[in-house]
């Protein structure tokens, strides 16, 4: 995994949003993944015209909440434990990664009726990774005490993007199934497939900085 890139260059990362924004249109929201950026450099993002950003880690969202939250609309991406719910809901628009009993406990507790959640599903079906089955889909957005706006998912990794193509698409049948409209999918491997399979959030990181 990539550690934090110091000296991130605004020109360069303006071309590549530019370059990533032609291709995907203006109905894709373009998440530019935080826990790549150090916190004195959050700056260059806003600069750049960076909208949106998704943070992986309780304590680096509230430090770089604290000291940027104006620039940004924020997005937790990361695991998410039941004891990091009532910290990360107050500063985030999206949660993407609710896939447990215990977090929609905590949602109960703290949550609002301007809450809106994402559904992590293990399309896959990986063994040891977080998220919903898909059989179980259904029964956990029926538990969830407030708004699902849409799903999330993770394919196995791999150098090739179009081994990811049959996940997403399997996780746009689920969310048309369930009537949800919001797709987070796709990372910097794997973008353009996602997007081709109806993602209406992208995850970016290194592609964005190099």
């Amino acid at each position: 995994m990539a550690g934090l890139i110091h000296g991130i260059e605004a020109a360069k990362v303006a071309a590549n949003l530019a370059r990533v924004r032609e291709r995907v249109g203006e109905d894709v929201e373009i998440l530019v993944a935080a826990k790549y950026v150090p916190l004195e450099e959050m700056g260059t993002l806003a600069e750049v015209g960076v909208t949106l950003v998704g943070e992986n880690r309780q304590q680096d969202l509230v430090a770089k909440h604290e000291r940027w939250g104006e620039a940004f609309a924020w997005d937790f991406i990361g695991n998410l434990q039941s004891r990091k719910v009532k910290k990360v809901l107050p500063l985030c628009r999206l949660l993407h990664s609710v896939a447990t009993d215990s977090v929609l406990r905590e949602l109960g507790k703290h949550g609002t009726p301007e809450t809106e959640v994402l559904v992590e599903v293990n399309v896959a079906e990986e063994q040891g990774k977080g998220g919903v089955a898909p059989a179980e889909l259904g029964e956990f957005i029926a538990r969830c005490p407030v708004s699902v706006a849409g799903l999330m998912t993770m394919p196995p990794f791999s150098q090739d993007p179009e081994a990811s193509r049959p996940h997403f698409a399997r996780l746009a049948e689920l969310a048309a199934e369930h009537g949800l409209s919001r797709l987070s999918m796709g990372t910097s491997q794997d973008w353009p497939v996602a997007v081709e399979e109806g993602a209406t959030i992208i995850r970016l990181g290194t592609t964005l900085f190099v």
